[in-house]
């Protein structure tokens, strides 16, 4: 049995097609093959008349829901990075082909976002007809953390949010709770942690007469009136429609309130270089349909890896202070907000092929 049938399960029960997610001691981060079986499963069902709708959930160390998704296999981005290995590549162009198929997906695919979902979950999830989160939900794009961008079309979904709702994730990667991800607008609706694994097995002996009919009965078992939960919008707004990083952070130290200086603090431990790029992703991305907002991330990306390659790239270095040698303390370059050029900036979003050479130059 290889790696990925033992990460990935698929079966269909019933006239749903029920994926999980089964790889809890890496928190169900997506390798290569998880990714390739996760599209296969979903390409055989969206012409199989048998399956109506699709979901799609995790499992933690004690058995299944409690985690969804921590990302993409960072551990691996680092080695493959150091050691040229092309499936590096593979990667993100299957990944990114896969997040671009979940939101065009012509059937109801359901996703059951309880526990950690966060980078690469977010990105098999949010394309979902029905987002479903919990108590336990933690969800965020923390990439600017380790010297990257909010990916797997994060630019298109974060953009989409309420005001400058988008930029503010982006930049600090906030964890959200289940409340907090609904008010974004990143989940639709909040359900009792304890009441999925009796939906998860309603879900192969109910019958269903259409798509439709499955994500009503899902929506049956969330709550009717979840926990309000609100941003401080005004301020958020206000701070984060500003020019640049350099007068957002500004404006923030210069404020007297705490979220003010809490913001501004967090801000001051991200790559200051991927700051900057995220600012201008998430700006482009708002104009932008599907399709073109992925070709662009999957420029940002390979330029993450290749203008500076190997141990000196931004991305190589932020994964090695987090999941490497865990020290927490990543050397970046610049060192400082203020000292980031425009150029360097530039350099993120040049082509880096020709457009009838571009590894999604399919996508539509």
């Amino acid at each position: 049995m290889n790696e990925a049938q033992t990460f990935i399960h698929a079966e269909v029960r019933g006239r749903v097609g029920c994926l999980t997610l089964n790889r809890p001691k890496a928190l169900n981060a997506l390798s290569l093959d998880m990714i390739r079986d996760i599209t296969a499963a979903l390409l055989a069902w969206r012409d199989d008349a048998q399956v109506l709708a699709v979901a799609v959930r995790g499992v933690n160390k004690e058995g299944p829901f409690g985690a969804f998704c921590a990302g993409g296999d960072i551990r691996f981005f680092h080695q493959a990075a150091l050691a040229g290995n092309p499936e590096l590549e593979d990667f993100f162009t299957e990944e990114y082909a896969l997040n671009h198929l979940i939101h065009t997906y012509p059937k109801p695919y359901i996703a059951f976002m309880d526990g950690i979902c966060m980078g690469g979950g977010m990105g098999i999830s949010q394309g979902a007809s029905l987002r479903i989160v919990t108590e336990r939900s933690k969800i965020a794009m923390p990439e600017t953390g380790i010297g990257l961008f909010p990916d797997v079309g994060g630019g298109y979904f974060l953009s989409r949010c309420t005001g400058r709702l988008g930029e503010y994730l982006a930049l600090t990667g906030l964890v959200l709770d289940g409340a907090h991800a609904l008010a974004a607008g990143l989940a639709d609706a909040l359900m009792d942690s304890g009441r999925q694994a009796g939906l998860w097995d309603s879900l192969g002996s109910t019958p269903y007469e259409s798509g439709e009919a499955v994500e009503r009965w899902c929506l049956n078992h969330t709550q009717k009136t979840p926990p309000k939960a609100s941003f401080v919008q005004r301020e958020i707004d206000r701070v984060f429609a500003l020019d640049s990083v350099r007068d957002i952070v500004a404006a923030l130290e210069g404020a007297a309130d705490d979220w003010s200086r809490e913001t501004a603090a967090l801000l001051r431990k991200r790559s200051p270089l991927m700051l900057h790029v995220v600012l201008e992703q998430v700006r482009r991305a708002r104009t932008m349909g599907l399709a073109d907002e992925l070709r662009m991330e999957r420029t940002l990306v390979r330029r993450c890896f290749h203008l500076c390659p190997g141990a000196d790239s931004e991305t190589v270095e932020g994964i090695r202070a987090l999941a490497v040698d865990k020290d927490h303390s990543p050397k970046w370059q610049p060192e400082r907000i203020e000292e980031v050029s425009p150029d360097a900036v530039a350099a993120f979003f040049a082509p880096a092929w020709p457009a009838h050479a571009h590894p999604l130059r399919h996508l539509s």
